[in-house]
């Protein structure tokens, strides 16, 4: 009996230091755990420190530095570019010819070329000179030219045609250009054939003025140089218009011994077998 008193009242005490002492679920600063809210009651998040509250700016999302994504405005999608070959170049090169910023036949192919008329379009209209065909660049070339017509997407000769000479403006005239280097094949003052042509070399100049064919050779061989002449139409001693297959292979790395030199088969032969003996030529610049 006297055993059981005293557990008892060890029990009490030891009760008594633990509500003393605090040891219940209610946290004694900002570290302790925060009751459950009372049933039915609403409950209520914990303060954060004054210090953690971000001030108005702050809370906005940091502005991107460069070269991330969105650190700029997206730039124009390029349609066309170096190593490009489509239906669309051509048409790119025949309008950049209009106005003077592409001087051969439109090919089709984006290359070196193109991409130096495109820098040069761009430069003169204030655009980034990229050499690169975007859409900014695509909508001003296309406010300043007009459709090309289908001579202009594929002209007779890689040259641009020289106005013709006074002298090539009535009659039948083989009409020479030594300034755009090409032949036109004219008749009273229009047009018929035109054509890619060379000249002599500044040792053996072919000669310039008005001239008339001679006579004609479909096959020909050069007496002093042993070289073939086809469809030779002899207008100034030996100095003829006649096919060159030199031409047709190295272009203007090389050079005639005066003769005036086609390059294009099909089409000299097209022109002689129209061309009279005493039809008119003219070479000039």
């Amino acid at each position: 009996m006297h055993r059981t008193s005293v557990l008892r009242r060890s029990l009490m005490s030891l009760a008594a230091v633990a509500l003393a002492a605090g040891c219940t679920s209610q946290g004694t600063g900002g570290d302790g755990a925060k009751p459950p809210a009372a049933s039915g009651s609403p409950s209520k998040a914990p303060s954060a420190p004054a210090t953690a509250t971000p001030a108005a700016d702050d809370a906005k999302p940091p502005a991107p530095s460069p070269g991330t994504p969105g650190a700029q405005t997206a730039e124009p999608r390029v349609l066309m570019k170096e190593g490009t070959e489509t239906e669309q170049v051509r048409e790119l090169q025949a309008r950049l010819r209009q106005i003077g910023h592409f001087h051969r036949s439109p090919t089709a192919f984006y290359g070196s070329m193109t991409a130096k008329a495109v820098s040069g379009f761009q430069r003169k209209g204030g655009l980034s000179a990229t050499g690169s065909v975007d859409e900014t660049t695509w909508q001003r070339l296309l406010g300043l030219t007009r459709t090309p017509t289908a001579d202009e997407l594929r002209p007779a000769t890689t040259n641009t045609l020289d106005t013709p000479d006074p002298r090539c403006m009535e009659g039948r005239v083989l009409c020479i250009s030594k300034e755009s280097r090409t032949l036109a094949w004219m008749v009273d003052g229009t047009v018929v054939a035109a054509m890619d042509v060379r000249f002599g070399s500044e040792n053996t100049p072919t000669r310039e003025g008005t001239f008339s064919v001679g006579w004609k050779a479909k096959e020909w061989e050069s007496t002093l140089y042993h070289t073939p002449m086809p469809y030779a139409m002899f207008f100034s001693g030996g100095q003829a218009v006649h096919y060159s297959s030199d031409f047709a292979a190295r272009g203007y790395n090389g050079a005639s011994h005066g003769c005036v030199n086609v390059r294009d088969k099909k089409k000299i032969a097209s022109v002689f077998a129209q061309v009279k003996v005493g039809d008119k030529v003219v070479v000039h610049w």
